[in-house]
């Protein structure tokens, strides 16, 4: 009953492990991992009833254990057949056993399982298993010993002669020999102590809104900014420049609208070396709304603008918001992936009687065309809402692979598209040993099911293509689950698609009217707890996929341990965590388990594997439209030998603006896994200063931004970095106040409302006239409880809009601290 007991040291005391009645996920992945090496050195185990409700994420248990629980009728009685009478589990049972108990039925059988018992499903009520519905079995499995019987829910049970003695059969089986299980048969390595990985920080604060990255052969990093800038980091200078520039569309025009267009994706051609090659996805400025495929030559440090040759566009409708799509990659044989979003605007549109509330955006009336994503993503003859396949030619040009969802000349299609059906596809991967593309699909805000009217709540989706197909949306959207469709002039209600011939019926379809089959998602999770794959946590959510890791393809000295070899990688911009996922041979899901879990990234945009084998991560930074501190390109280093010290905690500055002179306390927690003594270098822009305590006060006497920093060096000469923290020395923070008259809680139309506001500002004279005061007030009784996140309730996303659409963005972040205070604090402060 001690999860903590499955290690090794403890496991081999035991010639088998008895699961008794658990349910859920009883063990982690450290513990699955040592359980898995018991069973491979001779190992037994016996699952008893609701063992096969327990570890429904972990392939490899299902297998084990033969099957997984599948639902159940009432307690009732039955009549049990003994199939197999020779096993020493059965051979003391009658042919017919008639015994109540609680029947389950089962999914996922394993097809290697030995049938001891069935239940007849003509005696009682509520089976789903056919003729044949097993009820205990056996098998070997992977050198070790299986035996489950789904028998014994009930306490009497557990006195029953005949059950307790068929119980102790399957225990005895499961024993075996009862010999001491051999650990040099287990071929499963451990999982790698996590405190071996370490985020390198190599360049931080420097990016202004970065999109993607291009790890060049001499381990330069390419890196786009929306807004148009190329920045190269110099792996050998460890520096951070801009090199190249285009003048793209990154900002609307439109009052309230945040457009996400700019540059948007990069990648490096596969013969870099030799052409210096380079392509960029991206909305070139003008008035002509399309995205751009273009390929350039990066030499010298400089993006050669005048090389451009344009290879494909893509016609967008501008002036709205949102869904861009834009990562690019390249698969085998010079063939070249590029997602484009649907281009449709998610949010309600204002003054409409009946919007889209967050479901599928369908309404193709005149004039709403940009909420109606069957116009892009369920266009066969569009572009948008895509993943591109083309084979790139030498000269720029390109031409249609085989195996793409249409063939050339088929009328009412692009044969570009190898998939369809995206809603906003925003990270790419392919794996060049399968072929397999996959991507990380950004899904819709519903956060709750409304089946009887419009549908499914929203999901993110984890999708693979091992072939071309349309994905679903927006008729579909995560393991298939169905829209209504939806009448926008009389909010009528009507049958959903069929996934298997979904039909596109939109006035602004230029396509095909009847679709291929929607495919399913690989990988689905909405913002609560998902059923299917709980491990992926709760709330705000922005699905990527990473790459597919292949350690042969990588140096000894610095790849990771093989235990990660073929495990595909997925990470979430909002959640914040890598997961890495297990694959059977033919690429189906096994098992899901975190990567690093306490290590913290800020927002993680793209992620690519070096040729050295580490993981390379961009980090956009913690604020929307911004210039973060804590925009990053980092490594996840794999330490086989002796570790750096370990951060408990940021770094943490008393201060973060003052007039002169400005006295800052400084200071972090730091532990050393070697127990090794630690020294503190810290710096403080150009200044250097080193201390053997973990707390630094230092007087600045210069104005202007300071960045405070500090590395923890241990005494083999390993360290780790600090997240640096901004110091704005020789103006203090204004302080503002706004004081209210009379009622304080409830607005009334008509009724003045008295305030005063009182501005104090330390050696600065107030200007009134750079005042700005704004007001507003919440209509009914329960929106103050609007969710936030990427959940979107009109009033909320209205107000979060008109923020982003002025300067506020600038000194004020969501939750913490930054130039200015928080807006959460803000709120906090002002409500009565």
């Amino acid at each position: 009953s001690n999860a903590k007991l499955f290690v090794q040291d403890s496991l081999k005391k035991y010639a088998a492990v008895i699961f008794l009645n658990t349910t859920g996920d009883v063990l982690d992945n450290n513990q699955e991992a040592e359980f898995k090496r018991y069973i491979e050195a001779g190992g037994g185990f016996a699952g008893i009833h609701a063992a096969s409700d327990t570890e429904y994420g972990w392939g490899w248990y299902g297998r084990l254990v033969g099957g997984y629980f599948n639902g159940h009728p009432v307690p009732q009685e039955a009549v049990i057949n003994v199939v197999d009478k020779t096993h020493q589990a059965t051979q003391h049972l009658p042919a017919e056993w008639k015994r109540p108990d609680e029947w389950y039925n089962f999914k996922k059988l394993n097809p290697d399982n030995k049938v001891l018992l069935t239940i007849d499903e003509k005696s009682y009520k509520g089976g789903t298993n056919g003729n044949k519905h097993p009820m205990a079995w056996y098998h070997e499995y992977e050198g070790g010993r299986a035996f489950y019987t789904g028998l014994g829910h009930t306490d009497e049970s557990y006195t029953e002669p005949l059950f307790l003695q068929h119980l102790l059969g399957g225990i005895k089986y499961a024993i075996g020999n009862n010999t001491p299980v051999d650990y040099s048969k287990a071929k499963s390595p451990k999982v790698p102590e996590e405190n071996r990985f370490v985020r390198r920080v190599l360049t931080e604060g420097g990016f202004y809104e970065p999109t993607e990255i291009a790890i060049l052969p001499n381990f330069d990093i390419l890196v786009t900014q929306r807004r148009g800038e190329l920045m190269k980091y110099d792996n050998t200078k460890k520096t951070l420049k801009q090199v190249g520039f285009l003048n793209v569309y990154f900002k609307a025009s439109a009052f309230m609208v945040n457009t996400e267009e700019g540059l948007l994706g990069i990648t490096a051609d596969p013969n870099y070396d030799k052409n210096n090659f380079i392509y960029l996805y991206y909305s070139p400025a003008g008035n002509e709304s399309i995205d751009r495929l273009s390929r350039f030559v990066f030499k010298n440090d400089t993006l050669v603008n005048s090389s451009e040759k344009v290879i494909l566009e893509v016609k967008t409708q501008r002036e709205i918001c949102c869904h861009t799509g834009g990562s690019i990659a390249f698969g085998n044989d010079n063939i070249l992936y590029v997602s484009a979003g649907d281009n449709s605007t998610p949010f309600d549109e204002p003054n409409t009687k009946y919007p889209s509330h967050s479901f599928g955006p369908m309404d193709d009336r005149p004039g709403h065309e940009q909420y109606d994503a069957r116009r892009s993503a369920g266009n066969t003859n569009d572009l948008r809402g895509k993943i591109i396949r083309i084979k790139i030619n030498e000269d720029g040009s390109y031409d249609i692979p085989d195996g793409n969802l249409f063939a050339k000349g088929t009328p009412k299609t692009r044969p570009e598209i190898f998939v369809m059906g995206n809603r906003n596809p925003y990270r790419i991967s392919v794996d060049k040993k399968s072929g397999y593309l996959y991507w990380g699909e950004v899904g819709p805000d519903a956060a709750n099911d409304s089946i009887g009217t419009r549908g499914p709540r929203g999901y993110d989706e984890i999708n693979q293509a091992r072939k071309a197909g349309y994905f679903g949306w927006p008729f579909f959207v995560g393991n298939n689950y169905a829209y209504n469709m939806h009448n926008y002039e009389t909010n009528e209600n009507s049958a959903p698609q069929d996934p298997a011939k979904p039909l596109n019926n939109s006035r602004n379809n230029t396509g095909l009217v009847e679709l291929p089959p929607a495919q399913p998602a690989y990988i689905w999770y909405p913002y609560a707890q998902s059923p299917d794959f709980p491990e992926l946590g709760t709330g705000g959510r922005t699905a990527m996929a990473g790459p597919v890791y292949h350690m042969e393809d990588f140096p000894e000295a610095t790849r990771y341990p093989a235990y990660y070899n073929k495990k595909f990688f997925i990470y979430d911009f909002i959640r914040g965590w890598i997961k890495a996922v297990t694959q059977l041979p033919n690429g189906d899901l096994d098992e899901i388990e975190p990567f690093v879990p306490n290590t913290q990234f800020n927002a993680m945009i793209d992620m690519e594997v070096g040729r050295d084998g580490r993981i390379y991560v961009l980090e956009y930074g913690n604020g929307w439209f911004n210039k973060n501190p804590d925009a990053a390109i980092t490594r996840i280093d794999y330490l086989a030998g002796n570790r750096p010290p370990a951060l408990t905690g940021p770094l943490k500055v008393d201060k973060t603006s003052g007039n002169l002179p400005l006295m800052i306390t400084a200071s972090i927690k730091a532990t050393d896994p070697e127990k090794d003594a630690l020294t503190y270098v810290w710096r403080i822009n150009s200044v250097k200063k080193v201390t053997k305590i973990p707390l630094l006060k230092y007087t600045i006497t210069t104005a202007g931004e300071q960045e405070v920093s500090v590395e923890v060096v241990d005494t083999k000469g390993a360290s780790t970095r600090s997240n640096t923290v901004s110091v704005t020395a020789g103006n203090a923070q204004p302080q503002v106040s706004i004081s209210l008259a009379g009622n304080r809680s409830f607005y009334f139309p008509g009724k003045p409302v008295k305030y005063k506001v009182s501005v104090f500002d330390k050696g600065a004279a107030i200007d009134p006239a750079n005042l700005y005061i704004a007001s507003d007030f919440i209509k009914g009784m329960d929106m103050a409880g609007a969710n936030f996140g990427h959940q979107v309730v009109s009033e909320t996303m209205v107000g979060k809009n008109l923020m982003l659409s002025l300067d506020c963005k600038a000194c004020h972040k969501t939750d913490e601290k930054s130039i200015g205070p928080s807006f959460k604090a803000v709120a906090d402060k002002y409500m009565m």
